[in-house]
């Protein structure tokens, strides 16, 4: 039998991948903030309950997808939260998992393992990339730290999940990978904004520059997907801009911390929150090009 699967958080990303699940045949669980969310997977089979605690309670691996670290420090160790829930729960013939799918602190995914370890319950920081695309075809790439025994357990689930599934490490090393995909990220987001900028200014037939250079040694996953929805005027959310503001500080602390001086993404991170400040942090990703649109030398960025 499949194993129960609880779902918790049912956003952009999650609303998706808990899709995959249901459609997949297991059995899911849900609980998020905002029940009408939920409702698209309510009525292809998942089941509802009133907090985190009750989905743990009822699941032998409980996913999270939720917004910031507080969020999950909340959901994981809360009174109603997952830890809480595994306790008092179903029985089961192996210790429960809790899988923290958000992009987040990896100090916070080495305190969930040591706590839920503590509880004799296993725990992975598996962070993802791919986007809003990704989580709906189940191409995700997910990167993973924890115990490489639980990881090996989780990937059936995974599988539907994503194209590709890396364990990277002790608790936090997902997260610390998760990292390394934001900075390249951010780079390459503003890059491409720019380019495209200078195209438009230039006088250049968008469709043919775009045929030109996604093919060349400057292709990204980036440019061949978020850019098409530039050029249409599309600014609709795979990820939230206020969410990737979050990844970035997080991915400036940690290299704070190691001693190390990041200034690319320190000077993307300031443009996203000047995006953020003209009202735009809850559109997606790939409207830093308003951000960067009318920049003058005087502008103090």
């Amino acid at each position: 039998m499949k194993p129960r699967v609880g779902w918790i958080g049912t956003g952009v990303m999650g609303r998706s991948m808990a899709g995959n699940l249901l459609h997949a045949g297991y059995p899911v669980t849900l609980f998020t903030r905002t029940r009408e969310k939920a409702v698209p997977l309510l009525d292809v089979g998942g089941e509802w309950k009133d907090s985190p605690a009750e989905v743990a309670a009822a699941s032998d691996i409980v996913f999270l997808t939720v917004g910031y670290p507080a969020d999950v420090r909340e959901v994981v160790f809360g009174p109603n939260g997952v830890l809480a829930g595994f306790a008092g729960g179903r029985q089961r013939t192996e210790s429960p998992v809790l899988v923290d799918m958000t992009t987040s602190s990896p100090a916070l995914a080495a305190e969930i393992y040591d706590e839920a370890r503590s509880r004799g319950i296993c725990s992975l920081d598996a962070p993802v990339s791919g986007g809003d695309v990704g989580a709906k075809n189940g191409t995700l790439s997910i990167m993973a730290g924890g115990d490489e025994s639980v990881f090996r357990r989780i990937v059936p689930l995974f599988d539907v999940l994503g194209s590709k599934a890396v364990y990277q490490g002790k608790a936090g090393m997902g997260q610390h990978t998760k990292m390394v995909n934001q900075i390249l990220i951010a780079g390459n987001m503003a890059g491409m904004c720019e380019a495209l900028l200078y195209a438009r200014r230039a006088g250049l037939d968008m469709d043919r520059v775009m045929n030109s250079v996604a093919a060349g040694a400057a292709g990204s996953w980036s440019l061949s997907n978020l850019a098409p929805r530039i050029l249409r005027g599309d600014f609709a959310p795979g990820f939230f801009v206020e969410h990737f503001i979050k990844d970035m500080k997080i991915a400036l602390d940690e290299a704070e911390r190691m001693n190390l001086r990041l200034p690319t993404l320190d000077l993307v991170h300031r443009l996203y929150e000047r995006l953020a400040a003209l009202g735009g942090g809850r559109l997606g990703t790939q409207a830093l090009i308003r951000a960067l649109d009318g920049l003058t030398e005087d502008d103090p960025i």
